[in-house]
């Protein structure tokens, strides 16, 4: 679903053509032609055998001299042009290609977790970004005591917000919460910014690495951020 939300933004939002958008992410245009027509409701399965390629027997090395890359200044670490000859002089004979399809999805995936340095964002542009959160709050109503989870949506450049107060944070309250705030604010941004609440995030990896809830991921998909 991750991936179906960032296809539809590049295509609906940032105005790509298939055949970009299949250059960008790898994918054939005929499945990128397609996730577009689908409707929002799953995530399609595809059941991928394992394939041994030429570049299997190397793919440690590979893994090692990335990882001991990840901790070296940019301008130190080696070019896949000099890893592709590293590895033909000891025994590699297939393609260049194959080898950067690899090193781009090491760095998609372990990579992240590896990269030593981070930065948060002070400025930001208008329309670039929000912030979302739960509180628990106190209410007296009729003289009766009440807890209350209210769901803050703040946009980062702005600063301007709209909370609604709910009696849970489920997924339903979660996507009331959005939809409510994106209309009383009169636009969405680009992307959100939030912790790792449990109706969001389904398992947090190392690093940056997290599995996204997929019924979380639908409506990241619809509203394109």
């Amino acid at each position: 679903m991750a991936m179906i939300g960032k296809i539809r933004r590049m295509y609906l939002r940032d105005r790509r053509s298939v055949r970009e958008i299949a250059r960008l992410t790898s994918l054939a245009r005929n499945t990128v032609r397609k996730w577009l027509r689908t409707p929002l409701q799953e995530e399609p399965k595809y059941r991928r055998r394992p394939l041994r390629t030429k570049l299997t027997p190397f793919q440690q090395i590979v893994k090692q001299a990335l990882k001991a890359d990840a901790h070296r200044p940019k301008r130190d670490r080696r070019t896949a042009r000099m890893l592709y000859a590293e590895l033909k002089a000891v025994g590699y004979d297939g393609g260049y290609s194959r080898l950067t399809d690899f090193i781009r999805a090491w760095r998609q995936a372990e990579g992240q977790a590896v990269a030593t340095s981070a930065f948060v964002p002070l400025a930001f542009e208008l329309g670039e970004a929000f912030q979302f959160d739960w509180s628990e709050e106190g209410l007296v109503v009729g003289g009766i005591y009440y807890k209350a989870q209210v769901a803050h949506l703040k946009l980062c450049a702005s600063r301007a917000f709209w909370m609604v107060a709910y009696p849970s944070q489920g997924h339903e309250m979660l996507f009331d919460a959005h939809t409510r705030s994106f209309t009383g604010l009169g636009g969405i941004a680009r992307r959100g910014i939030y912790d790792n609440m449990k109706t969001a995030v389904d398992k947090v990896k190392k690093g940056k690495g997290r599995v996204v809830n997929s019924r979380f991921a639908a409506p990241c998909a619809h509203y394109l951020f």
